[in-house]
């Protein structure tokens, strides 16, 4: 039983300091007024006192306190390291299973307190159970944020913790390296208790890496891209000079080789600047390895894989034609005026067989037709090809097909349109560029139809983002087209807009019109009619004083560019996409307008043939719609999503091993030695842990009597009495 002073509770905390302020005043204003009148009498001030105490007592009602209270042990907060780094190899085992161990420890020797065991990460605090033995530490998160952790302990409600016990390698994010003590103090020392911290590994491993991968500036399409490549070598590893590659993958064929260097290592840490140039835009994955030196025991940071986001500064198109046909003509005027597209055309060309005398003066071209450097050493430098009414054998091109598909193949962009001297009549029929575009082309005797008609919608062209623009404008109405190539069924995946109302296939379907695919990393398209200039001129295009040329056309080469207004969707990984997670999760947001199911299809970027993840979700799905795919590999991926009947969607991805968790294996334990120093804790390695300081015993009050020393009229009463002892004291001083 203890007993203790309070003041009443029935008076607020403001009117104890108004009390105190006023009851200094009035002693202060007495010591004027007696130094003013040269009085130096005692007894005038000591009633004046009285009174003034007498007055403040009244107000304040002190009150006497009886209370029984009990001690028990201090709450101590454990904060264990749970970010993906603690898989990495420590002294012994993994340094999540050493961070157990340590738990296991600390509870042993703080057995008096009541000791709480939090992980902290990315996000907020995890309750780690005690009950199971072993205590298991499960990791998540890149990065170690201890400040943010001590801040949420902080403002947590209840009780606050006598001691914070701090468990890991010393490898965080925040507090950031090399902070002086006051700053360090500023970002820990926010309870006001020691932080006491356990380092779980002495020694960095033997361990050569990639520690950052930065780019310098944004990805343009065709332009150099300078990246620079951190490497980092520590432990037993003898480092000297370490060969740096970058790849990029493709879609079924071989990574690319970007570009090779050595890291000179000097002090643990070398650098190297190299240059690549990433030729397609869109989500890129790009991979960088080392060729690691002997002994090095974490081959998991050895290789990145990283998601470049490639913008376009402008389109380069290469547009060849047979024959200056209105057709021809009216592409070519339409893609020099969009400034946005660099675009070289070539029409009116020589015969393959050279200036023949006997030639009709159309037949010759102003230039030679460079056929032989535009497929062989500009090939690359295109975004996309235009093929109209161009034959394959008479201009020389046959030879160069093989290499045009696989142009397409590697992240290019075809288009075909019609003509007496394309598809099958312009010799393409069974050709290597037969096989990538998205219709058959049947080898009969007559290649071409010369009937007019009207293109009919299919029900993919009237969900298609690509036609939309155009039947803003003219609804589903098309002017007629003056005749058309013969072509065959659409391949498998892809997508025909328009049909033909009147030319059935052997299987009774419709014959395509205008088709859309893809071949490998790239688009194709195939337009069997060399009339879409009539959107431009004529009676139904005047209504819309010929924009529903343009609007055809921004259509279908924005899609055939990836542009995201032509797309059915959106796709976007949420978070990271890590090997050996348990998920990883996509996020589909549909465009506006795309209606039905949901179909995604993931495939890995490699040249091996690996059966493809399909997950499908019905048309009334939540918007947007997630899905969650387990057990991905290192590497990339391409994720096509289609929607209903419009044409798919594709984003490639990386997956990556470790990610920036694993970059820097190295234990920093000068920081946790630092943390220590600044809040007076103590810092340990394991095998200091029986010797942290143990905080004293919390003192809980168990019961509590509160009874008044005076009646409350007694107070005012004594203060009344004080009050006219010192009235009459002062007159009889001669004071007022």
């Amino acid at each position: 039983m203890s007993t203790s002073w309070a003041i009443t509770e029935d008076v607020d905390r403001w009117v104890v300091i108004l009390t105190a302020c006023l009851f200094t005043g009035a002693i202060a204003l007495l010591v004027y007024e007696l130094w003013t009148h040269r009085q130096r009498s005692w007894t005038i001030f000591l009633s004046g006192v009285l009174a003034a105490a007498g007055v403040s007592l009244a107000v304040l009602r002190p009150v006497q306190v009886e209370s029984q209270a009990s001690l028990v042990g201090p709450r101590v907060v454990v904060l264990v390291d749970q970010a993906r780094r603690m898989r990495l190899p420590a002294d012994e085992g993994r340094r999540f299973e050493r961070a157990a161990r340590a738990v296991e420890q600390i509870v042993e020797h703080f057995q008096s307190a009541r000791l709480e065991v939090l992980g902290f990460s990315e996000g907020p605090l995890e309750p780690i159970p005690l009950a199971k033995r072993p205590i298991e530490i499960p990791t998540r998160g890149a990065r170690s944020d201890l400040a943010q952790a001590l801040r949420e302990l902080s403002s947590a409600p209840g009780e606050r913790p006598r001691a914070v016990i701090v468990v890991g390698d010393g490898r965080m994010a925040r507090p950031v390296e090399d902070l002086d003590d006051a700053r360090l103090r500023e970002a820990v020392a926010g309870l006001g208790v020691p932080v006491h911290t356990v380092a779980v590994i002495k020694e960095a491993p033997a361990d050569a890496s990639i520690r950052a991968v930065r780019a310098a500036g944004v990805a343009v399409a065709h332009q150099p891209l300078a990246v620079t490549v951190e490497v980092g070598c520590d432990g037993d590893v003898q480092c000297g000079r370490i060969p740096v590659h970058v790849r990029e993958l493709r879609d079924g064929v071989e990574a690319a080789e970007l570009a090779t260097g050595v890291a000179e290592i000097r002090d643990g840490m070398g650098t190297v600047e190299l240059e690549i140039t990433l030729d397609r835009a869109g989500g890129r994955v790009i991979e960088v390895s080392i060729e690691a030196p002997s002994g090095d025991i974490i081959p998991e940071n050895d290789t990145r894989y990283l998601t470049f986001v490639v913008a376009r500064d402008r389109i380069r198109l290469l547009h060849l034609a047979g024959r200056p046909t209105y057709d021809v003509r009216a592409l070519r005027r339409w893609l020099k005026s969009d400034e946005s597209v660099d675009v070289v055309a070539f029409f009116i060309l020589r015969d393959s067989e050279g200036d023949d005398p006997g030639a009709a003066s159309y037949e010759l071209a102003l230039i030679h037709f460079p056929v032989d450097e535009l497929f062989t050493e500009h090939l690359r430098s295109f975004d996309a090809i235009i093929l109209q009414d161009i034959d394959a054998r008479r201009y020389r091109l046959d030879k160069y097909l093989q290499r045009l598909a696989a142009y397409v193949e590697l992240g290019g962009g075809l288009i075909m349109v019609g003509g007496p001297s394309s598809f099958a009549g312009g010799s393409y029929a069974g050709t290597p560029l037969d096989s990538i575009l998205p219709v058959e082309q049947p080898r009969r005797d007559k290649a071409s139809d010369s009937k007019a008609f009207v293109p009919r919608y299919t029900q993919a062209g009237l969900a298609a983002a690509v036609t939309r623009p155009i039947r803003d404008l003219l609804g589903l109405s098309l002017p007629p087209m003056e005749g058309t190539n013969y072509l065959g069924q659409a391949r498998p995946g892809a997508i025909v807009l328009w049909e033909h109302p009147e030319i059935s296939l052997a299987t009774g379907q419709s014959m395509p019109v205008l088709a859309l695919g893809e071949a490998g990393d790239g688009r194709t398209i195939a337009l069997s009619v060399d009339s879409t200039h009539r959107l431009a001129f004529g009676p139904m295009a005047a209504r819309v004083a010929g924009r529903s040329y343009g609007a055809l056309w921004d259509g279908l080469l924005g899609w055939l560019m990836r542009d995201p207004r032509y797309e059915a969707a959106r796709v976007e990984v949420v978070g990271e996409c890590l090997e050996d997670e348990p998920d990883a999760l996509l996020r589909v947001t549909r465009l506006p307008g795309m209606t039905g199911q949901v179909n995604l299809t993931l495939t890995p970027l490699s040249p091996e043939t690996k059966q493809p993840i399909v997950r499908v979700l019905p048309g009334d799905a939540a918007e947007p719609a997630e899905l969650r795919i387990s057990g991905l590999q290192a590497g990339g991926y391409t994720a096509r999503v289609r929607i209903g009947e419009a044409p798919p969607s594709r984003h490639d991805f990386a997956c990556e091993r470790g990610g920036v968790a694993f970059a820097d294996s190295r234990p920093d334990r000068a920081r946790l030695d630092a943390i220590a120093r600044v809040t007076s804790g103590t810092a340990v390695d394991m095998a200091g842990i029986s010797t942290l300081p143990l905080p004293e015993a919390t003192r809980v009050a168990a019961q509590r009597q509160v009874a008044p020393i005076l009646p409350p009229w007694v107070w005012t009463l004594a203060s009344a009495v004080l009050l006219g002892v010192h009235w009459i004291t002062r007159r009889n001083s001669g004071l007022p």
